[in-house]
């Protein structure tokens, strides 16, 4: 499994469909690793790594509580994806928009 340490793969990490599934379920509320692991059709170590790959891009971080590892999502880390998504989002509307009154100033 190729490992992300850059913020600036959060994309390439959520194209993951077991990565996108832990972060719905942590939207939740913060789980451990076992209940995690409980509600995917993966193993518990599986769903370690792709917590590793999701805590080194800032999405999640971890807290030890006892002998648990309890995961939770990281505001900042879930921010900065939202602003990224905001920045992309607003460029393809101004796009569209921009496209739109060409095609109208050419075919009136």
């Amino acid at each position: 499994m190729r490992t992300y340490a850059s913020r600036d793969d959060v994309w390439n990490v959520l194209g993951d469909p077991t990565r996108r599934a832990i972060v719905e379920h942590l939207a939740e509320r913060p789980l451990a690793v076992v209940e995690i692991a409980a509600r995917l059709p993966v193993s518990r170590p599986a769903v370690s790594q792709h917590l590793k790959v999701l805590k080194d891009t800032g999405l999640v971080s971890e807290e030890v509580v006892g002998r648990r590892h309890v995961y939770r999502l990281d505001p900042v880390g879930v921010s900065a994806l939202r602003d990224q998504l905001d920045t992309f989002w607003n460029r393809a509307l101004a796009g569209y928009e921009a496209a739109v009154q060409q095609s109208t100033k050419e075919h009136p």
